[in-house]
């Protein structure tokens, strides 16, 4: 017996329901292939639509500021005993509205106004977390760049340790929106020692490729992790942080604090960034963190990568340029600096198709960045619905055939859009 989603909202208030049920149908007959985008399990959308909503707790568990936490400082601590076995951490904060404020943690957490850190720019392929100047990030802390080269796309580490050793700064990102191979976190971690920073891995767009063990683990060698839920790990719309328990630079940045580097972090986020946690996210967490153990999941994790090098061969056999020439993670970038049409032009057209990207740039792209020479493309959320391989194949056709005729789309996106909305039928898609 099918169970109708939303009976309420339907009956007292059909404008949002009608939109919701709109975006569901959306999201069933589209190709999502957004990089930092996936869906949610059922067990989460449950748990985010649970009585949790409600609970103000304030603080941590075992030190609230309310009364009445008995039962969700349980599902708080849950959440962290299952993500500190899941990813092998010593101490985990579960409590940050999303990655930014995350990271944001992170930076109130260890520096002060000012501090120099190493990122990548967004327009490499960074995140704008990382010091990019229209962010919190680029206006409280002068970021030192450094970016992947612009013919291989690729970081050289050498040139990472000489910016370092040049610029002295006190917190290092390894972690990036838009890079499509593997972080190598012993040469970061190699540097970082050297220079005497904090070593902070973001994988908000590769935790599940380190839960499957098709990229490397960056928490033996890093003093921070954060992450979000969602994404590729199919969570919440939350945050977390990782930590050591300890503090290697308490000595030379921290002198008078008596807090060691977990408590720092905690403290990072509550109270200096945040009240009330949101609960029934944390539930949410809960809830991934269990299944990310499965060898289910980590069968899906590795998958992805997989279709993530079909389509991009598939895309190279059809005469597509990708940056970099490949990739060894969930996404690709398609180069379009040869040609006369952007990036832009090209997300709008494969939207009009069916098929939900992001234009964006490439490393070297000399088009704005609100134009861009490039398109980037996930493959989490076609994974998380069950394609393989060949299906691939098929999605590099029909995004072959959109750059093919982008000057004329309007005639060929309906053929298009309907050959994919079929051919989703043949998936299910949770909670659309």
């Amino acid at each position: 017996m099918t169970v109708e989603r939303q009976p309420n909202l339907k009956a007292t208030d059909p404008e949002v329901y009608d939109l919701i049920q709109k975006q569901a149908n959306y999201e069933r007959t589209t190709l999502k292939m957004i990089a930092s985008e996936s869906y949610a399990i059922e067990n989460v959308l449950e748990a985010c639509g649970s009585i949790l909503t409600n609970k103000y707790a304030e603080g941590y568990p075992g030190a609230r500021y309310y009364e009445g936490n008995e039962f969700v400082d349980a599902i708080e601590n849950l959440a962290i005993e299952r993500g500190k076995a899941l990813f092998g951490c010593e101490h985990m904060n579960v409590q940050p509205y999303s990655g930014s404020p995350a990271n944001n943690a992170v930076y109130r957490a260890l520096l002060n106004v000012g501090d120099k850190i190493m990122g990548v720019p967004v327009s490499d392929g960074g995140h704008l977390t990382h010091g990019w100047k229209v962010s919190f990030s680029g206006k409280d802390f002068v970021q030192i760049p450094y970016r992947p080269n612009q013919e291989t796309g690729r970081l050289d580490m050498d040139e990472v340790r000489e910016i370092a050793r040049r610029e002295q700064p006190k917190l290092i990102w390894a972690g990036m929106s838009a890079y499509p191979f593997k972080l190598d976190y012993a040469a970061f971690a190699e540097i970082a020692e050297e220079v005497g920073a904090y070593l902070v891995a973001d994988i908000a767009h590769i935790n599940a490729l380190i839960i499957a063990g098709v990229h490397p683990d960056p928490v033996p060698y890093c003093d921070v992790v954060t992450s979000t839920a969602h994404k590729m790990l199919r969570g919440p719309r939350a945050g977390f942080i990782m930590s050591k328990i300890e503090d290697r630079y308490h000595e030379k940045y921290h002198p008078t604090s008596k807090w060691n580097l977990a408590k720092l972090i905690d403290r990072g986020v509550f109270p200096t960034l945040q009240g009330g946690p949101h609960m029934h996210a944390i539930a949410g967490m809960a809830a991934i963190f269990k299944y990310a153990q499965t060898d289910e999941f980590k069968s899906y994790g590795a998958q992805i990568v997989k279709n993530a090098q079909a389509l991009c061969e598939e895309l190279k056999a059809l005469g597509r340029a990708i940056a970099g020439g490949g990739t060894e993670t969930h996404l690709l970038l398609l180069d379009f600096r040869k040609e006369e049409f952007t990036g832009k032009d090209a997300s709008q057209a494969l939207a009009k198709c069916g098929i939900i990207a992001n234009f964006n740039m490439v490393p070297g792209d000399q088009r704005s960045p609100s134009q861009t020479s490039g398109v980037r493309l996930g493959t989490s959320a076609l994974t998380s619905v069950g394609m393989k391989e060949a299906d691939m194949k098929k999605v590099a056709g029909w995004i072959d055939r959109v750059c093919a005729n982008i000057g004329k789309i309007d005639e060929v996106a309906p053929q298009i859009r309907s050959e994919i909305a079929e051919f989703c039928g043949g998936f299910k898609f949770p909670g659309a």
